[in-house]
């Protein structure tokens, strides 16, 4: 299975430079994310934009696979994407700013995802641990009865990536995927988890 690392935006909010090359316990913050997915088993692809050029070039030196998308928006590079590679089968996508996540956070989204029998598959995290840990949450919908906030970690069917997708909504109670950096204080934060 493929897993996509959407890596193209500019990290602006952080101002540190390309988001995804910031450094977290001595290692880019991207390579971090990249070997969960391949220790769960995926095939990494990274998805940059014309914002990313140093990570361009990171991914160059380190032969990461990796594919330059246009740049026009998340949804927009993600469907760009799969249809540029052909993938018909089902892709993780992930957001390349959840340095804490692993292996076993992965192989568990995938295989109640599979039991499922759905298109698609979103992940959650209970409000509670972002208000918890500082992290700032983008929305909340309720999940299994939760208040709950996206973890920035789907699964979507490749043959249908351009129609909207019935999916599962899986709650992931491990605050590890709380931790999204968007500022130098959620960076701290994650440190200081890390260290801890």
């Amino acid at each position: 299975m493929r897993a996509l690392i959407l890596a193209g935006g500019s990290g602006s909010r952080l101002s540190l430079g390309e988001k995804p090359l910031v450094m977290v316990d001595g290692v880019p913050m991207i390579a971090r994310i990249i070997a969960a997915f391949e220790m769960a088993g995926c095939e990494v692809v990274v998805v940059l934009s014309p914002r990313t050029p140093f990570t361009l070039n990171w991914c160059r030196a380190h032969d990461i696979l990796h594919y330059a998308a246009s740049g026009t928006g998340y949804v927009e590079d993600i469907i760009e994407t799969v249809e540029a590679l052909g993938e018909t089968a089902p892709v993780f996508t992930s957001v390349s700013d959840i340095p804490c996540i692993v292996p076993g956070i992965i192989t568990d989204i995938w295989e109640q995802y599979i039991a499922s029998g759905r298109d698609a598959c979103s992940v959650w995290v209970p409000l509670s641990f972002f208000d918890r840990n500082g992290c700032r949450a983008s929305y909340v919908r309720k999940v299994d009865g939760i208040d709950a906030c996206p973890a920035g970690i789907n699964i979507l069917n490749g043959s249908r990536i351009t129609v909207p997708q019935d999916e599962i909504q899986v709650l992931v109670k491990d605050r590890r995927l709380a931790f999204n950096i968007n500022t130098q204080e959620e960076l701290t934060r994650v440190r200081q988890f890390l260290e801890g």
